[in-house]
């Protein structure tokens, strides 16, 4: 991993560069996380990817993953740095497509008016929902302003706050399953069979780009059934409202 023309460090330089001990540096190489350097002579050099592979390990570890986890990623990548990190940074990002939007306590005030002396604990409801987030500065952080225009259409409707907040809940718990089957059917059918076959080497970005394709094919899904069961369930449920007045004529 010492790159030819690249610079070259002592085990000493690398550490100052990288501020790891040399300790751990040693220990990182014990365990198979980082190569060997390039011995010439009695000293050993390190390449700038010795840098990038310490960064690394620092980051995933940063995230909660552990050595011999941070291990196996590596062996399953055929030792590459950067698909790690691609895979790492695909299991971490966000399946929402929005960017979050600052509001300040007045505007949430003036949004639960309606909810009278209960708007403090609607906010909590909307904090607990995921919907809000409370910032150190008194402001709030609005993770899906989707939602929040949603909201403020159904006001413009004449539904009350306390009404809408309730299918909220309906529809995050409900959410949450279908999440949860989602992300069962990608561990059976794919990390599972990657795990089972001993974790193939350079097999890892295939099953990063079978997690990176799942963010779309799940939310047109999703999409695309709530829309056939809204079909049905609007016209039955108005198909007996219209026959209730029929008979009430």
């Amino acid at each position: 991993m010492a790159e030819n023309g690249a610079e070259q460090l002592t085990i000493d330089e690398l550490a100052r560069r990288t501020g790891m001990t040399v300790r751990n540096i040693r220990a990182h190489q014990s365990r198979g996380l980082l190569p060997p350097p390039e011995v010439r002579g009695r000293t050993g050099f390190y390449g700038p990817a010795h840098a990038t592979r310490i960064e690394l390990i620092r980051e995933l570890q940063a995230d909660g993953f552990k050595l011999e986890a941070i291990s196996r990623l590596l062996e399953s990548a055929g030792g590459s740095s950067e698909e790690v990190l691609r895979f790492t940074r695909a299991v971490k990002a966000p399946f929402e497509n929005e960017d979050p939007q600052i509001v300040t306590a007045d505007e949430l005030a003036v949004r639960f008016s309606d909810a009278g002396d209960k708007a403090a604990e609607m906010l909590r409801r909307a904090e607990k929902l995921g919907l809000l987030r409370r910032l150190p500065d008194g402001n709030f952080e609005e993770l899906s302003p989707r939602l929040g225009r949603a909201s403020a259409e159904l006001r413009a409707l004449g539904i009350p706050t306390e009404s809408a907040l309730y299918v909220a809940r309906e529809l995050r718990k409900h959410s949450d399953q279908v999440a949860k089957t989602m992300v069962e059917l990608f561990i059976r059918e794919i990390w599972k069979p990657f795990e089972d076959q001993g974790r193939p080497e350079n097999d890892l970005p295939k099953v990063r780009v079978a997690l990176e394709r799942l963010r779309p094919l799940a939310s047109d899904a999703l999409l695309a059934m709530f829309q056939l069961a809204m079909t049905d369930a609007v016209e039955q449920r108005m198909g007996r409202e219209l026959e209730r007045l029929e008979k009430s004529r």
